[in-house]
């Protein structure tokens, strides 16, 4: 089996249980290959050389199509990995350095278990949703699609006005330091900071949250992800920044935006009792009530 893994950093802590991730991967004769600047993290930091069969600074660099991707980090790791696989629908497999992640949700203790049920092909796959820049094109390289929300936002201390249209159609005109358009992935991250609704990651929408609203009858909205979003930005200033994930670009005013449904999807390996609700519990401390 061939295995890429795609990683940044990690603590001290986490040095055994990433020993265990090539331990294992070896002992399956596995063809490993690694991202170059995560290995010579590991060599700098952690005097650590895991023996791989090679290494890749992007995607091209591959001999051949991974089985899978491994990820190693947290939640914004996994959003790195995403947009470096591409268009390409790698699964990938979430290993969590730190706390538990929405995404990166094996822990450390169960690496070794974990890896070895995936291997076994004792899985099934959590298909996820991207939302893509359609206009305009290419401001984040040939894939600009986001796994979690595209934003726009304020430069400068005045309000931004945003006009929004759903496949043509006037919405609303929204004066706020900014909006944001999530996935339902998304819907956990920034969206649920400003008051947007939780979504399941299966529900075919989109959320669109202000930020910060002049007026505070204004609610998040739900739409249907087979919408075409467009959005017509002005203000005060002669700029604002729109934001994919952890990606920015800054834009003049009056620049228009049309975001829709990406035709490519983000491909998580999912283990038997994992899911989405249970990593609500967990993730939000729901667990504390004892009535649940």
């Amino acid at each position: 089996m061939k295995i890429a893994i795609y990683g940044i950093s990690f603590e001290a802590h986490f040095l055994e249980a990433a020993k265990k991730v090539f331990e294992k991967l070896s002992s399956k004769n596995c063809d490993v290959f690694i991202l170059d600047e995560f290995y010579a993290f590991m060599n700098k930091e952690h005097n650590f050389q895991p023996e791989v069969a090679g290494s890749f600074s992007v995607y091209a660099d591959l001999p051949y199509s991974p089985d899978f991707m491994i990820s190693i980090g947290g939640d914004g790791t996994i959003l790195d990995t995403a947009h470096f696989v591409g268009e390409n629908e790698i699964p990938i497999i979430g290993i969590n350095s730190g706390r538990l992640g929405f995404l990166a949700n094996i822990s450390s203790e169960d690496i070794g278990q974990a890896l070895e049920n995936i291997l076994k092909g004792q899985y099934t796959m959590d298909d996820r949703s991207l939302i893509e820049i359609k206009k305009p094109g290419q401001l984040f390289g040939p894939f600009s699609a986001a796994l979690n929300e595209i934003t726009i936002q304020k430069k400068d201390s005045s309000m931004v006005t945003i006009k929004v249209f759903l496949n043509g159609d006037f919405v609303n005109t929204y004066w706020a330091d900014g909006l944001i358009i999530s996935t339902p992935t998304g819907s956990t991250a920034y969206s649920m900071s400003v008051g947007g609704p939780i979504v399941s990651p299966m529900s075919e929408t989109f959320v669109i949250s202000p930020i910060a609203p002049h007026n505070l009858t204004v609610r998040p909205l739900v739409v249907p992800d087979s919408y075409e979003i467009s959005l017509k930005v002005s203000g005060r200033g002669n700029y604002f920044l729109l934001s994919m994930d952890s990606y920015a670009a800054e834009l003049p005013s009056s620049t228009e935006i049309v975001l829709r449904k990406s035709p490519t999807r983000l491909r998580l390996a999912k283990l038997e009792g994992q899911d989405f609700y249970s990593t609500l519990r967990n993730k939000l401390l729901w667990g504390l009530d004892k009535r649940n």
